[in-house]
């Protein structure tokens, strides 16, 4: 019997390990539609076969055919590795490069049953946000790594491992893309069809980078959304209510924003196994499956000013209708369910049960399509009523106002051109985050340890508190904001899966944590520190209708930023990077890229740090300056200010009375 290392080492077996028994007690992927002709399931069983040897292709070719038949995929579920899999401290990992040790630890925090949202079809969120297509790319990946040295990347397309190539120190270990498809194939169904061939994946953000660290990735920027959708309205969050939908790998973080941010929250999810597994985690603290007993315990929360999560058993639309019959009054209103991903698995129409939606989409799929788009335009005239009522609604970045509109639902503005709501990227995060600089710095503490975790928290309060000692007003809350929330980290229980920590900082900010962290690593304070962020940052992503919706000079649709980025980050030290198409709103919607880097106290990963963190903030201010944002020419010229080589071409404003001559 092989042990954990062993057992990596030998990536594929030459012996066929038994099959596997379907693990009912998970939660799966939905089936995926059936798109493929009889000829082009011939090619994706070729396309799976290809990973083993001849000798095994009459033992796996039924059974990768009943899998393609059955789950409209080929997992290779045979293949699942037998040890547990979750982020073990980095010296428990074979290998000869410690970067790549790292990002082997990363991978498996990925597919951590706790944290992943279908493990055994490697889905760590949003329903289709795939780490690799299936378990022999996984195999191959993790062997590549254990194998490689220092001067060596592994270059990855879309899960599959293309090889180990010659390299040197300071290139990226693993240079990764997903979904990179010639711009006319890049449609919803396209994904469907190239997916089941086997030739592509949908990364998501974070997922296909290794970078996902559980709901507390997302949940530091959900309770900045919140406190200042309260700010927006002017009211204080106690007493106020929230209400919103979803309780899946992003979506789950919003009940425990709610309770950071102190209001009453109302999160409808229509599949119990992720209620419950929210609720096992304590990130909502209540639930409910009866709508009456919703309405009165929402009213008993909101007179009494109370800070409580109340996770819904059912679907959304209903809570938007009942509060709406009962007149319970909405503050603030979203939706984050998976809109990118409408037709699989994204979002389930009213009227249906959970079970009864999955059958419908996997075999009347247009019909399912219909059923969606009728709940969308039912759930859109609710929320007018209440936003005539006086509730701030928002897009939370998941399509869902872009899904509406398609549908025909009564979701534009009186130009017929714009939407009625806003993204919250548009009023809350792009002016007074993103272009400022300010996005979703996290690291990952290699050794696994809480107590490195919560050493770092105590670094990064203390240098977040010395610069906003000197920092200018224009960025006071933003800092003050960060400071409660890092102190509050440990009390809040936000760690799921691996011992990591999120915040939002400037690239000020990020460099001196980083040089802090190298520092301590250096003198044996702590061990490794991963360093990342989310791709939903301030120069990681193009995207329309999310990252890129305050960009007003026409640009929103290009996405030079992005691929500039991730470009940058390569040559500036990242320790791997990443390029993806359709994270967050959706296949074809946006390109998005992200990095990890490892700190290991060396003075090489300081000059890293130093340069590539410079570069991967104030590439994406630079950009947000030249469309003419206030906000972003204020931080690109304090950034000029600080460092002397940085020259960035600013905008000259044009007087609007010229133009309406």
């Amino acid at each position: 019997m092989l042990d954990f290392k062993q057992t990596i080492l030998q990536g594929i077996p030459n012996e066929l390990p038994q099959k596997k028994e379907y693990d009912t007690s998970i939660n799966h992927a939905p089936k995926r539609k059936d798109i493929l002709s009889a000829e082009e399931k011939k090619l994706a069983l070729q396309n799976a076969l290809r990973y083993f040897e001849p000798q095994h292709h009459d033992t796996l070719l039924p059974e990768f055919k009943e899998e393609l038949n059955t789950y409209g995929r080929i997992y290779m579920y045979r293949f699942l590795p037998d040890y547990k899999i979750y982020a073990r401290p980095i010296e428990e990992y074979p290998g000869k490069s410690e970067q790549a040790k790292a990002i082997m630890l990363m991978i498996q925090n990925n597919l951590d049953h706790a944290v992943a949202q279908h493990p055994h079809e490697l889905i760590t969120y949003g329903g289709n946000g795939a780490v690799f297509q299936n378990w022999a790319q996984y195999t191959l990946v993790m062997k590549y790594l254990a194998e490689m040295t220092d001067e060596q990347t592994l270059v990855v397309y879309s899960g599959h491992p293309m090889g180990l190539f010659p390299s040197h120190k300071d290139a990226p270990r693993v240079v990764v893309t997903n979904g990179m498809m010639i711009p006319n194939y890049s449609q919803p169904d396209d994904w469907e069809k190239f997916n089941a061939l086997g030739v592509t994946q949908y990364g998501q953000m974070t997922a296909g980078s290794y970078m996902y660290i559980g709901p507390q990735g997302i949940v530091h920027g959900t309770t900045i959304t919140v406190l200042n959708g309260f700010r927006k309205i002017k009211k204080e969050p106690k007493g106020g209510l929230f209400v919103t939908s979803g309780l899946g790998g992003m979506s789950g973080a919003q009940p425990k924003a709610g309770d950071i941010a102190g209001c009453v929250t109302v999160c409808a999810e229509i599949n119990p196994k992720a209620t419950q597994t929210r609720h096992s985690q304590g990130w909502v603290k209540e639930v409910i499956s009866d709508l009456d007993q919703l309405a009165q315990r929402v009213r008993e929360a909101k007179k009494n000013k109370e800070t409580v999560s109340i996770g819904y058993d059912g679907n959304i639309v209903e809570v938007w209708e009942k509060f709406d019959e009962e007149n319970i009054h909405i503050d603030l209103g979203s939706d984050q369910t998976s809109l990118h991903n409408p037709w699989a698995g994204g979002y389930y129409p009213v009227g249906l049960t959970y079970e009864e939606s999955n059958e419908l989409m996997a075999n009347q799929p247009e019909k399912f399509k219909a059923a969606v788009q009728k709940s969308l335009i039912r759930q859109v005239e609710a929320i007018n009523k209440h936003t005539a009522k006086g509730t701030y609604f928002f897009d939370y970045g998941n399509a869902f106002l872009l899904e509406s509109s398609r549908a025909g639902a009564d979701i534009f503005a009186e130009n017929r051109k714009d939407f009625k709501y806003p993204s919250y990227v548009q009023d809350i995060m792009g002016p007074m985050c993103f272009d400022y600089g300010f996005g979703p710095f996290r690291w990952v503490c290699a050794s696994g340890k809480a107590e490195d975790l919560a050493k770092t928290d105590k670094i990064a309060t203390q240098v977040l508190e010395e610069l906003k000692q000197k920092a200018p007003k224009e960025i006071q809350q933003q800092m003050q904001d960060n400071i409660t929330w890092i102190k509050g980290a440990q009390e809040n229980k936000l760690v799921v899966g691996s011992q990591a920590r999120i915040l939002y900082a400037d690239a000020e900010g990020r460099m001196k944590i980083a040089e802090a962290f190298n520092n301590a690593i250096d003198k044996g304070e702590i061990g490794y520190v991963v360093l990342g962020r989310d791709h939903h940052d301030v120069s990681g992503t193009d995207s329309p209708y999310r990252e890129t919706s305050n960009i007003y000079d026409g640009s929103q649709f290009t996405a030079d930023m992005a691929i500039q980025n991730v470009i940058g980050d390569s040559f500036r030290g990242a320790t791997w990077v990443s390029i993806h198409n359709g994270g967050g709103v959706g296949w074809g919607e946006v390109m998005n890229g992200g990095f990890g880097m490892v700190l290991d106290g060396s003075r090489e990963a300081d000059r890293r740090l130093k340069s590539m963190l410079f570069w991967d903030v104030n590439n994406g201010i630079s950009r947000r300056s030249w469309a003419r944002n206030d906000e972003a020419i204020f931080a690109i010229k304090r950034a000029m200010e600080i460092e002397p080589n940085l020259k960035v071409t600013l905008p000259h404003k044009v007087d609007s009375a010229l133009l309406d001559d």
